[in-house]
């Protein structure tokens, strides 16, 4: 039987785990699963023909995990913790830098050249190779981040578990993210796309074309597309206010999006920071 076969079984009786011996028998396999998303052999999610397919047995597997793993003291120096989940090691098998005050849980994947500032990647999240994941910034549970993407210092990227069909935020590669900046509830970046800072982007937030004035999209910022945080109008019975939408200000061109220059020009333009 496949793996991910017993782990839809395990889920299908998971009432079951509260047996102790059951428990035991199912954290073998739970692990192997945790072991394979730490070795990139599975993951929560990825885009095929640009849809987002959620593996939900995996989701299964790491909310398994939880159900059947016990709370453990850890020592790393002088800080202790108190958890279900084990943290990452052998950062440098994984050819990862990892700076002190840098946090990964196991069952987390991270790419060859992954830089990881004083910041916490958790449970399920894929970041890809020669990925910058900055000061304070975090990658919630399941969250997948593509190569060569810089998430800015204080950037947070949501995280879902539940349900196990719910699709996590999905940022492509070569992305650029601002300070700040808040990408949740599933939404997607795709590739090349750059956020000026304080950006928050959730599945419903309008993404509006500056030139045309037309919605592209809910909670999705295109390919190559520099985006900022902004309000449009709209009245109520006591009043107009300006309610959150992101706006595109320009597309990059092909092979555009490696150009940090450009990208700055661009954003100070129009009066942003990055």
């Amino acid at each position: 039987m496949q793996i991910e076969d017993i782990v839809t079984s395990l889920w299908q009786e998971k009432e079951k785990l509260e047996n102790v011996i059951e428990a035991d028998r199912a954290r073998s396999i739970l692990l192997r699963v945790i072991e394979m998303l730490d070795n990139g052999e599975v993951r929560v999610a990825q885009v095929i023909d640009d849809e987002v397919v959620v593996n939900e047995w995996v989701k299964q597997a790491i909310l398994l995990f939880f159900k059947v793993q016990s709370m453990t003291k850890y020592n790393v120096g002088p800080f202790e913790y108190l958890d279900k989940i084990p943290l990452r090691e052998n950062y440098a098998k994984y050819k990862v830098r990892a700076v002190p005050g840098a946090i990964a849980r196991r069952g987390t994947y991270l790419g060859a050249g992954v830089t990881l500032m004083p910041s916490y990647v958790n449970i399920g999240a894929y970041v890809d190779e020669d990925t910058m994941v900055d000061t304070w910034a975090t990658v919630g549970s399941c969250a997948q981040i593509g190569k060569r993407v810089h998430l800015s210092g204080g950037v947070g990227i949501g995280g879902v578990l539940e349900p196990p069909q719910a699709a996590p935020v999905m940022i492509g590669d070569d992305v650029f993210i601002g300070s700040r900046s808040m990408i949740v509830e599933g939404a997607r970046v795709k590739d090349g796309a750059k956020l000026g800072a304080g950006v928050i982007l959730t599945s419903s937030t309008p993404v509006i074309d500056s030139e045309t004035g037309n919605e592209v999209s809910r909670g999705i910022v295109p390919e190559r597309a520099v985006a900022i945080m902004a309000t449009r109008d709209k009245e109520f019975s006591g009043g107009k206010f300006g309610l959150p939408c992101v706006l595109i200000l320009r597309y990059l061109e092909e092979g555009q999006q490696h150009d940090k220059l450009l990208l700055n020009d661009i954003l100070r333009e129009h009066g942003v920071a990055t």
